[in-house]
């Protein structure tokens, strides 16, 4: 018989006993043809590759990921994926789409039509994620149809105004939920419910909500599972505790690895879908159980049941690892032809950009200069002694708690540089209507200097955090002046600066330079004072008004948990 490919005596992966056999696989017209004992024999292949003393897996699948939170491309995307045995994802360019509405999820997909990744995108479904934030697009349930009807799309993207879908019946996530499940029963819908429990879970299931990747606990995980929700586990949630809760009980087929956000310096140096089934391994998972939370199970969430597996009929996307515990990557073949090899040089990374964005993509930014009065801590009320609401940041976590300090009032300007607390601000950078907002912050974040950013979650306005008014002056116009970008300044002077000119949130380097710059911003952060594990992605979702707990908008301040707009002045003291 003829074929394109025959592997001989590889360690191969059976998805469906998850174990390991040596056997010869044959390969053509880019799918699986035969795995078993037959070889040369009965094979003529154009290709043969002695590949004995390797483990052959198929290629990691990632259902739940932003490719803008690593800030790059989807072409850069694609390379780095490959370099870490990833063949397959299904990212929901949620961001893009906060900018620029249905026309920028189009223009992703565009953007990685000629990649060797597939990349079956997830419609967002919550653009913007809440009414308390101003966006420069939104996805209503008219641009779903029409991305439903172009084929390039296989979900709905995680729902997230989880408040709205238990406490109004009549609220637009409501009614995009009760429209997906009517003219498309069959569609998979993501969910994001961090801490529900109870009635709470319960009523988001009954909506249609069957999924969350969101931080779990031993007790939520359980009752997700036992309601009938399937997991997605990201780093974040590896805890020695859940880890132990995955390998003792019989879930399989209820939970699998996602990456959801990785930085860009983490992808290149780190890893990606492939550093969490590293980790779960070191944590004690077995490698069979890890290989299969990262190949069939997510295959069959997203009922792609082409893929996720090494048999007859399956495209032949896999990986040859070397070394199974460390997960030592020797190759990886894409529809049966090799897409990269370990011998090959880093500068295979460097390939030239083929996607142009259109150019209104490139000028985001509608926001003019910003002056020293534009931050300016005005209220409205008598001097005196207030109490106030602080936005406090806490390493290990997204999730920012309020607390509250005693602040003076004075000329009608709340006096907060010698607080002991750093300014918060948003300014709107669409050009609608100019909102801004203004709060406190403590904690574990900078202590000096000022950070600026166009990438914050999931709006994108102009987020400002800073301990000095001319620091925050510096960072927030070098931001806007480049149409984008994520700026550290102190002393006057800028210590990082990443260009986004794509949409204020995307750069068009390949991802070696992305992730040094990643990494230079990271540096500069921390050499502020700031102490958590992934500070970029700490600051850029202080304007996320669905994460817990106290965030901000150009609305105001937003109690989550209430899905409230709450003043910054409390009371009189």
């Amino acid at each position: 018989m003829q074929a394109d490919l025959l592997l001989l005596q590889p360690h191969v992966y059976n998805s469906y006993f998850k174990q390991w056999k040596q056997q010869n696989v044959a390969i053509k017209d880019g799918r699986f043809l035969y795995v078993g004992p037959r070889g040369e024999d009965t094979f003529q292949a154009e290709k043969v590759i002695d590949a004995r003393g390797l483990y052959m897996i198929p290629g990691f699948v990632d259902i739940h990921l932003h490719i803008e939170s690593t800030m790059i491309t989807p072409e850069s995307f694609s390379q780095g994926l490959l370099r870490k045995g990833i063949t397959t994802i299904v990212p929901e360019p949620h961001e893009m789409a906060n900018v620029f509405g249905i026309e920028g999820v189009l223009e992703m997909i565009n953007a990685s039509r000629n990649c060797t990744v597939d990349m079956f995108y997830a419609i967002p479904s919550s653009v913007p994620a809440t009414s308390l934030e101003t966006t420069g697009g939104a996805i209503e349930i008219e641009d779903m149809d029409a991305l439903l009807a172009t084929g390039d799309v296989i979900c709905l993207g995680e729902i997230m105004n989880y408040v709205d879908i238990i406490r109004d019946p009549e609220c637009k996530t409501n009614q995009i939920l009760k429209h997906m499940r009517e003219r498309y029963p069959d569609l998979v819908i993501e969910g994001h419910v961090p801490k529900l429990l109870d009635l709470d879970l319960a009523q988001v299931i009954y909506a249609g909500v069957d999924s969350d990747h969101t931080h779990q606990t031993v007790e939520g995980l359980e009752a997700r599972i036992g309601a009938g929700m399937f997991i997605e586990i990201q780093e974040k949630s590896m805890t020695p505790e859940v880890i132990d809760y995955l390998i003792q009980h019989d879930v399989s087929e209820h939970f699998c690895f996602v990456t959801d956000d990785v930085m860009a310096d983490s992808f290149r140096d780190l890893g990606h879908l492939n550093q969490i089934v590293r980790k779960a391994i070191q944590m004690g998972m077995a490698p069979e159980q890890a290989i299969y939370a990262a190949t069939f199970s997510p295959s069959r969430r997203m009922r792609m049941h082409d893929r996720g597996a090494i048999a007859p009929g399956k495209i032949a996307d896999f990986q040859l690892v070397s070394n199974l515990g460390e997960l030592t990557l020797e190759s990886v073949y894409k529809k049966g032809s090799e897409a990269y090899s370990a011998s090959d040089s880093v500068t295979s990374l460097q390939a030239a950009v083929a996607y142009r964005f259109p150019d209104h993509f490139y000028h985001s930014v509608k926001l003019p200069e910003l002056s020293e009065a534009d931050f300016a801590a005005a209220v409205d009320v008598a001097d005196g002694t207030y109490r106030c609401r602080v936005m406090t940041v806490a390493d290990g976590s997204t999730f920012t708690q309020e607390t509250q300090v005693e602040l003076t009032v004075a000329g009608g300007l709340l006096q907060w540089e010698n607080s002991g607390c750093g300014m918060i601000a948003t300014f709107e950078r669409y050009g609608k209507d100019g909102g801004r907002a203004y709060g406190l912050i403590t904690g574990d974040t900078i202590k000096r200097g000022a950070v600026a950013t166009t990438y914050s979650h999931d709006n994108h306005n102009l987020l400002v955090v800073g301990h000095n008014i001319q620091d925050m002056l510096l960072a927030a116009n070098t931001a806007i002046k480049q149409q984008g970008g994520f700026c550290v300044a102190l002393d006057g002077e800028i210590k990082a600066n990443m260009h986004l000119p794509v949409g204020g949130i995307l750069t068009e380097e390949p991802l070696d330079i992305a992730a040094e710059s990643v990494k230079q911003l990271r540096e500069a952060m921390q050499s502020l004072g700031y102490e958590h594990y992934n500070p970029i992605m700490s600051i850029a979702t202080h304007s996320l008004p669905v994460s817990p707990y106290l965030k901000i908008t150009d609305h105001g301040l937003i109690d989550v948990n209430s899905g409230k707009v709450v003043p910054l002045i409390v009371e009189r003291v």
